[in-house]
């Protein structure tokens, strides 16, 4: 198995509360994490074991959510919590969600991290999973809170506690093994300067943005060609080729791919993008095309901290490095979020040595044939009492999931 993403939004109310006027809080994503849908978080590149002849699975997802509220005066939060790393074990119909999670205590304030906590307990009533494909989809699995995840909650909640349905995918890999990009680099050891190919720089522009594009008023999208790619919340423009010196300290850089967002008053495109690190300051340009615009070239963006690029495995690279809109940024958003407005993070990886394997790019797999509902409460927050759905297997027998909530299907290879 290899590929694939969760979509789960925790529980709605709680992510109400937590920005709400009583918690005055924030959530942010990390490590590869991004948003679905009107409240949801897609946690990708599904990794993990599927039997077809008993329906046993179980995988793991990558990224997390961190949650903060109720300031204090020094400055720490009395709510702390971050749910990361997800994986589903469901054999027959019982489920279980476990998550790595870091919580504060709800009135002691003492911190507990724990690894791979049973946190919510999956009802799979009526759906089987037997029969193997090439693909898993489950849209709406209810969850309910553990006991063990409910210490893990610091508290917010009760074992038993509904929170909100679970949407996943994970593409079935038979026969074959994925590997790592290996960077077409010449042979010998790690050089203090010289030409360089095969770079990538990963950027998810705004999370804000892209929410604004696919939501309720834009109704848009974005497409990634000319050998970008997409995964979770980032884009990769790739083949990235240019100068170094001091192992990568300074570079000049230049990378292929085009990302383009349309919408309702919306066609903004972005092609030719380079980077540029000196004094441990990165700038990330490129190439802008706006509907009723001539093509600008070289725009300078953002501006990102390089101070932590460092040397290791044949890589000179940053991970999520800080990032600020420039003034030539802000007008190629049109005046969207103004200069020194946060973006989202830049990570940069230039080989240096040969066959170096560049970092991976977060894999949300094929997925469903459509998108989660833009509202997935649970039918505690929402009033929405469950229905009989139907669960498929593509190619084969169709199953009635006579107690359940959740979506089933198997897409099958067709033969040659």
């Amino acid at each position: 198995m290899s590929g694939g993403r969760l979509d789960w939004a925790v529980k709605s109310s709680f992510q109400s509360y937590v920005t709400g006027p009583i918690a005055q809080g924030s959530w942010e994503l990390r490590g590869g994490a991004a948003t679905v849908g009107s409240n949801q978080f897609r946690f990708h590149s599904a990794k993990g074991t599927y039997e077809p002849d008993t329906g046993a699975f179980e995988a793991g997802f990558s990224g997390g959510v961190h949650f903060t509220g109720h300031r204090k005066p020094d400055g720490s939060s009395q709510l702390d919590l971050t749910i990361a790393n997800p994986a589903v074990r469901i054999k027959g119909a019982n489920g279980t969600l476990l998550a790595d999670m870091t919580s504060k205590a709800k009135g002691t304030g003492k911190v507990t991290a724990r690894e791979r906590v049973p946190l919510a307990a999956l009802d799979l009533t009526g759906v089987d999973l037997r029969g193997g494909g090439t693909a898993v989809n489950l849209t709406g699995v209810p969850a309910k809170l553990t006991t063990e995840g409910a210490e893990a909650f610091a508290g917010y909640y009760t074992a038993g506690t509904q929170l909100d349905p679970v949407n996943l995918s994970a593409d079935i890999v038979t026969g074959t093994a994925r590997h790592e990009s290996k960077a077409p680099t010449p042979s010998g050891e790690p050089r203090k300067q010289g030409e360089f190919t095969g770079a990538a720089v990963d950027w998810g522009v705004r999370r804000t943005f892209r929410e604004y594009v696919t939501g309720s008023i834009a109704h848009g999208s974005w497409k990634v060609t000319d050998g970008a790619r997409e995964g979770g919340a980032l884009f990769r423009f790739a083949d990235g080729k240019g100068r170094y010196e001091d192992g990568g300290a300074v570079l000049d850089a230049s990378f292929a791919g085009t990302l383009r967002f349309t919408g309702k008053d919306l066609d903004l495109a972005l092609s030719g993008v380079e980077v540029e690190v000196k004094d441990h300051k990165g700038t990330l340009s490129a190439d802008v095309d706006r509907a009723g615009s001539a093509r600008e070239k070289a725009v300078p963006l953002v501006t990102f901290d390089a101070s932590g690029l460092r040397q290791k495995d044949g890589l000179a690279s940053v991970a999520e490095a800080p990032a600020r809109l420039t003034a030539q940024g802000a007008k190629a958003f049109g005046g969207l979020y103004p200069e020194g407005a946060a973006m989202d993070p830049v990570s940069l990886a230039v080989p240096l040595a040969a066959g170096a394997a560049l970092p991976p790019l977060p894999d949300v797999g094929h997925g469903p044939s459509s998108e989660p509902s833009s509202s997935s409460s649970s039918s505690e927050d929402s009033g929405v009492s469950p229905t009989t759905v139907v669960a498929a297997v593509t190619g084969g027998a169709v199953l009635l999931a006579l107690a359940g909530y959740a979506v089933v299907r198997l897409r099958r290879k067709r033969s040659t």
